[in-house]
């Protein structure tokens, strides 16, 4: 059983400090916690590489909008993107690498008030927070939290385990949303679970 929210262990900055492909599938049902009370497991993620992967933000080098990718690990890095969408990553590895997770998708477990108040159009609760933009607005994340410490909770913000396990078998396959290295399969889910965005992969 899932530990109540009095056992929650907040990851230690040792657990980003590896590359995305062996983070993100870990990351898999751990909880994004915000101290207003909204709590979400995560059920499906994506990586990237810096410099090894086209697709990633940090492929060319830092910027004034990467800037936090290239810093230390363990810290989320929010990007705005299509115009009106922002997503969420926790970076990972070593400072100047720009390696990251981006969190996709989540299944709310607690505040679930609050998140619908932030979602008010939304009618199907597993629609609340399935993809990344959804998922921002679900947990209030903006350009407000580029940078916070994931670790320290700094901004209200952590990622912590309940004692439930990543699974053993998750979905793996394309990321979705890109059009460089869309040969790479480093997208992660939790397998047949309804909160999961887009398309389900293979496993």
């Amino acid at each position: 059983m899932p530990l109540p929210p009095s056992r929650w262990r907040t990851l230690p900055r040792s657990f980003y400090r590896r590359h995305p492909t062996e983070v993100a599938p870990e990351l898999l049902n751990k909880l994004l916690v915000r101290d207003d009370g909204r709590a979400g497991r995560i059920v499906e993620v994506e990586a990237y590489a810096g410099d090894q992967d086209p697709a990633a933000h940090s492929f060319r080098g830092m910027t004034p909008r990467t800037a936090t990718m290239f810093g230390e690990c363990g810290h989320l890095y929010v990007y705005f993107t299509y115009g009106m969408h922002w997503g969420s990553n926790a970076v990972c590895g070593e400072v100047g690498q720009g390696w990251g997770v981006l969190l996709r998708a989540l299944e709310p477990v607690q505040g679930l008030e609050l998140i619908r108040e932030a979602r008010p159009a939304i009618r199907r609760d597993r629609e609340l927070a399935s993809g990344p933009g959804r998922l921002s607005q679900a947990m209030g994340i903006d350009k407000a939290l580029d940078g916070a410490d994931l670790v320290s909770n700094d901004r209200g913000i952590r990622i912590v385990s309940d004692g439930m396990a990543p699974p053993e078998d998750p979905a793996a396959g394309p990321r979705i949303g890109i059009s460089r290295a869309v040969e790479f399969p480093w997208r992660w889910h939790v397998r047949g679970h309804a909160h999961v965005s887009g398309r389900r992969s293979k496993a």
